[in-house]
């Protein structure tokens, strides 16, 4: 695969065209005003519920939500395809999250966690290609050499996903602040670089210090 030719606007802060899928994939932060309903509407899917504890009323999801957007270290985003919001991503600092507890944390490493929304999008390669694009974008920050996931064991079709973008597993752990039996999943920048999406984070350079995961 060659890397992507990457455009910006104010709005997105990662825009490809992917020709493994035929679309084209955008990532812009998240917002109370444009995001709420759709995002209520997909952390309570049959399909989330069971791997993410977001499935609350709407006053109280509204309250945990603006909490995200308020966190120095963490940033939510809406993944696109062709424009159309269908994808939750939080790309956050390891060392500055619980996850930090579980394993040698360098500062500069980012985590992400991921959701598919609307479930006629699911099935169709999609995810792979939009986690690739999230880590170029994460990568695309100089200090950060790793990037890392912690999904429930039980999942394995994420990690199946994870693993398909170069993320190695390392060793499963009781993460008792998130509440699950997680997997520690690492995927190493040279790796990346070499095997998954060559090129790539030199297209996302020009926005590396804004997008690298999270403010802060």
């Amino acid at each position: 695969m060659t890397g992507p030719h990457t455009t910006h606007s104010t709005d997105d802060e990662y825009r490809a065209y992917d020709p493994d899928i035929d679309r084209t994939i955008s990532l812009r932060r998240a917002t109370i005003e444009r995001d709420l309903d759709r995002l209520h509407t997909w952390l309570g899917s049959d399909h989330v519920k069971p791997y993410w504890d977001l499935d609350l009323p709407l006053p109280s999801f509204h309250d945990r939500l603006q909490a995200k957007l308020a966190d120095d270290h963490l940033t939510p985003y809406v993944g696109c395809l062709d424009h159309v919001p269908m994808s939750y991503w939080e790309c956050y600092w390891a060392a500055e999250d619980d996850v930090g507890n579980h394993y040698d944390a360098d500062p500069a490493d980012q985590g992400v966690h991921l959701l598919i929304g609307p479930e006629e999008y699911l099935g169709h390669g999609y995810a792979s290609a939009l986690l690739r694009a999230v880590v170029a974008m994460q990568f695309a920050h100089a200090d950060t050499d790793r990037v890392i996931a912690e999904p429930d064991v039980r999942n394995e079709h994420v990690i199946h996903v994870f693993e398909q973008c170069g993320f190695e597993p390392k060793t499963e752990f009781a993460f008792e602040e998130a509440e699950k039996d997680a997997l520690l999943l690492v995927c190493e920048r040279d790796r990346f670089e070499r095997e998954v999406m060559p090129g790539a984070t030199d297209a996302t350079a020009g926005a590396a210090e804004t997008t690298g995961g999270a403010d802060g």
